[in-house]
């Protein structure tokens, strides 16, 4: 069973790593330590915490792993330091403070466990390692193999996701394996993306709705490693391939690999979400993000479904005046059918 959380998803790995081509010898390297290293998040929910009383600072803490693999490392730069001069440890110190502030300033939410958790995160994590992951209590970014991957911290999408699966854990714990491991990368991607495009000022038809852009080398035919705007797309390279997300159901991907291919079918809850998103128009976050945010904090199952998940968002979304563009979206990509209704049951 494959066990990798991080952003690079398994299968791409497992590709870079059978790489016989010379120009990519590092890279297969570098894939094979990343497989290898099994870096795991996610699949339960902590106990809920109860928010403090009083509002708690955000708290930073980035450490550098000095190309080690012991975590968390040394202390480079805690809450309120001046910059250290390392670009991915001061990358990965913006990125919390961008994705906390999406957490606070739009949904009163006190980190990513609503009661003030500190953000810590490790630089320069092992030799050329070709991912990034949460580990259950802290980020952890490796600075790539320097032919295909660049270094983790480079993209803020890539922090914001997986902050995004702490989110998860500290709310719904959506079981990572199956549907509702692919709605617990997707909702990482979607909270990724809001981080990015807030921190820009974007709206939903200005952003690019890319996952981990800048990640890829130049010498990658490649724009990030997912589009939630057109799943599939993303790249198309002679070395790595095509980027294989579906973007509807027709083409959900049966697989025992991958945990029941958690990154590949993320594509379809991706685009229904890119779809509510433009649909409502202005930005993303205020909306369409409060309704995800409210779906996590309602009453789901850790086992959802893409059905029971599009019947929850829908739900929330009558009290925001958007459950027609919600319910449309969900059809538009084969998840909501004629006959499902609010009350109807799901397997």
């Amino acid at each position: 069973m494959d066990t990798i959380r991080g952003i690079v998803p398994p299968y791409l790995l497992r590709h870079i790593a059978g790489l016989e081509d010379d120009r990519y010898a590092t890279a297969a390297q570098a894939a094979q330590a990343a497989l290898a290293e099994r870096p795991e998040h996610g699949g339960h929910a902590h106990p809920s915490a109860r928010p403090p009383a009083t509002t708690v600072p955000l708290r930073r803490t980035v450490h550098d792993a000095r190309n080690g693999t012991e975590l968390p490392g040394e202390v480079v730069r805690d809450e309120g330091d001046p910059p250290t001069g390392d670009v991915a440890a001061d990358e990965a110190y913006d990125g919390f403070g961008a994705t906390d502030d999406l957490l606070r300033a739009v949904y009163a939410r006190q980190s990513i466990d609503d009661a003030g958790l500190p953000l810590l995160g490790t630089v320069h994590y092992g030799n050329a390692y070709d991912n990034a992951f949460w580990d259950g209590s802290q980020m952890v970014f490796g600075d790539g193999d320097g032919e295909i991957f660049g270094r983790f911290t480079a993209s803020l999408s890539v922090i914001g996701h997986e902050l995004a699966h702490g989110l998860v854990e500290y709310t719904v714990g959506l079981v990572y394996r199956d549907q509702s491991g692919a709605l617990n990368e997707s909702v990482a991607d979607v909270f990724g993306a809001l981080v990015e495009q807030r921190a820009a000022g974007q709206t939903a038809d200005e952003a690019s709705w890319l996952i981990g852009e800048g990640l890829f080398t130049d010498a990658v035919e490649g724009r990030a490693l997912r589009s939630m705007s057109a799943p599939g797309t993303a790249y198309d390279d002679d070395v790595l391939g095509k980027d294989p997300q579906p973007a509807h159901m027709d083409d959900f991907v049966e697989t025992r690999q991958d945990n029941g291919g958690v990154h590949l079918n993320s594509g379809i809850p991706n685009k229904a979400f890119h779809l509510v998103a433009t649909g409502l128009g202005g930005h993303a976050w205020e909306v369409a993000g409060r309704i995800w945010y409210e779906t996590l904090l309602g009453d789901l199952s850790p086992r959802a479904t893409f059905e029971e998940f599009a019947r929850a968002t829908v739900a929330v979304a009558e009290n925001h005046d958007a459950a027609d563009v919600v319910r449309d979206a969900w059809q538009s990509v084969g998840v909501w059918m004629e006959s499902t209704s609010p009350s109807s049951s799901s397997g």
